[in-house]
C-alpha cells in the first residue's frame, strides 16, 4: 500500500488544502473515497491514518485533508498553530475545500491509472458530515454518501448562536479546546457567512432532495452530538440507511494521540459497514 502525505492542493481561498492519499499502486482504476473531519478536527487525528490504511488495503483510493482555515499548515498539520485562521473559518469555505479536493483528484496526472473519478464517495464526520451531505447534493460527481456522527442542522450549532450584539461589538467570540487547551476565536464573519447562505447550508433540504445511497453511523454512547441527530438526518430519507454503532462514543471510541496499532473495535465495525455499503 502507498501514501503520500501532505500534499498540498490549492483552493479558492488563499491558503494550502493539505491532502493525504493511500491506495494499492496497481495501475487499476479504485473508487474513490474522500473524507472531511470535522469541527476542531484535522487529518491526522487519533486513528484516521489506521481508517485510511484500512480502506486502501480493501481496494479504495482514499484520500483525506485538512479544510483550508482549520488552523493547522503545511508545516504543522497537526493541531492548530494559526489560530487567526481557524477564526476566518466558515462553511462555506470548506465546501469551497472539498470542491477544490473534487476537482484536483478527478484531473490529477500523476493518479489518471489509480482512479475511478466515475465513482466518488464521501465520508464526513461531526461537522464535516453536514458538510458532505451538503455537497452531495450539489455535486453530481458524488455517487454515495456516508455520515459518521453528523450534526443534522448548522444554525443551532455554538458556532451560529449565543450571545450576537456582543459577538458583533467585539468582532470575535472564543471556545475553549479542551484537549490543546487554547482559545480558539470564531470572528463575526462566520455568523455573517451563515445567514448570508442559510438556505445553501440547509441540512434538511439537501438530504430531502438527495437521490443517491447515503448511510448515517451514529454511536449510541454519542455525548458531543445525539444519537438523536443521526435518527433526524434518517427520517428526512426513507432511503437512507442508519446503523447505530453499540457503545460508540463521538469518535467511536478512539482518542489523539491513538498509540494502538489497530483501531477501536468500534471504529473497525464503522470501516467495515461503509465497506459493505460502498461495495454494493
Amino acid at each position: 500500500m502507498k501514501s503520500i502525505q501532505n500534499r498540498v492542493v490549492q483552493g479558492t481561498h488563499n491558503k494550502p488544502i493539505v491532502t493525504d492519499v493511500f491506495y494499492k499502486e496497481d495501475h487499476q482504476p479504485k473508487k474513490i473515497i474522500i473524507f472531511c473531519h470535522g469541527y476542531k478536527g484535522f487529518k491526522d487525528w487519533g486513528a484516521w491514518n489506521l481508517m485510511a490504511e484500512a480502506f486502501a488495503n480493501a481496494g479504495f483510493f482514499f484520500v483525506k485533508f485538512n479544510f483550508s482555515h482549520n488552523g493547522g499548515t503545511f508545516e504543522q498539520p497537526i493541531d492548530f498553530p494559526n489560530l487567526d485562521a481557524f477564526g476566518n473559518n466558515n462553511y462555506t469555505k470548506e465546501l469551497d475545500d472539498l470542491e477544490s479536493v473534487l476537482d484536483w483528484i478527478s484531473s490529477e496526472e500523476k493518479f489518471k491509472n489509480e482512479v475511478d473519478s466515475n465513482d466518488i464517495s464521501i465520508i464526513g464526520h461531526s461537522r464535516g458530515g453536514g458538510i458532505v451531505l451538503l455537497k452531495a447534493n450539489e455535486d453530481a460527481r458524488i455517487k454515495k454518501v456516508i455520515t459518521l456522527a453528523s450534526v443534522c442542522d448548522f444554525g443551532s450549532r455554538s458556532s451560529t448562536i449565543g450571545d450576537l450584539e456582543n459577538w458583533k461589538k467585539t468582532g470575535v467570540k472564543y471556545v475553549l479546546n479542551g484537549r490543546t487547551k487554547q482559545n480558539m476565536p470564531h470572528f463575526y464573519q462566520f455568523y455573517e457567512d451563515f445567514k448570508e447562505n442559510e438556505q445553501r447550508l440547509n441540512i434538511e433540504k439537501a438530504v430531502r432532495n438527495l437521490k443517491i445511497p447515503q448511510l448515517i453511523l451514529h454511536g449510541d454512547k454519542d455525548t458531543s452530538i445525539s444519537l438523536e441527530e443521526g435518527e433526524k438526518i434518517h427520517s428526512w430519507n426513507s432511503k437512507s440507511r442508519l446503523e447505530i454503532i453499540e457503545k460508540a462514543n463521538h469518535v467511536f471510541n478512539v482518542s489523539h494521540p491513538w498509540k494502538e496499532k489497530n483501531m477501536s473495535k468500534e471504529l473497525e465495525k464503522v470501516v467495515n459497514t461503509c465497506l459493505h455499503f460502498l461495495k454494493e
